[in-house]
């Protein structure tokens, strides 16, 4: 089972991202934080809320120091039909886990129905994972609580119910 604390799975995926495919691993993203997010399936109803909103608040994951990465078990062919037929741009690249080995590595994979749930992981830059939120998939997860939280692991330091950015840490 994967933990906070430990180290996350290695992963080797081909990805979509400004009109290109690339292979991407865990080793693109050494000594930078790491937002993951698993949703169910392109062309569904929730999740383009949530991948628009991280999409949005992409540059304030980058002043944090953080790169982000949507995780579902479509083709890339299925990213890169959805993007450019009515998603719209998107500013960081969507992984493809057609075969579900990361969904099945990072236990968000729902065997019977052959998706994943929605999952955020965020993992530290020496490749620890330091948060996970995994819910059900008829509720979109808040990009602006991934980012808040992000921003309080950064700190070092014990962050109070509520603390944001700015606010007083308890140490």
């Amino acid at each position: 089972m994967i933990k906070v604390g430990q180290e996350v799975p290695d992963f080797k995926l081909q990805g979509y991202a400004d009109g290109k495919f690339k292979d991407y691993s865990l080793k693109d993203f050494k000594n930078k934080w790491l937002v993951i997010f698993f949703y169910p399936l392109d062309f569904t109803f929730v999740c383009p809320t949530e991948i628009r909103e991280f999409s949005e608040h992409e540059s304030d994951f980058k002043k944090a120091g953080a790169e982000v990465v949507g995780v579902s078990v479509d083709s890339v062919y299925s990213h890169k039909a959805w993007v450019e037929g009515g998603l719209g741009k998107i500013k960081f690249p969507l992984l493809s886990d057609f075969q579900k080995r990361m969904s099945e590595d990072y236990e968000v994979l729902l065997e019977e129905e052959g998706i994943a749930l929605r999952g955020t992981f965020i993992v530290d830059p020496k490749g620890k994972l330091r948060y996970m939120v995994i819910s059900d998939n008829d509720v979109g997860r808040s990009v602006k609580e991934t980012l808040r939280v992000l921003k309080a692991l950064q700190t070092g330091k014990l962050c109070p119910v509520e603390w944001a950015p700015g606010k007083k840490t308890l140490n």
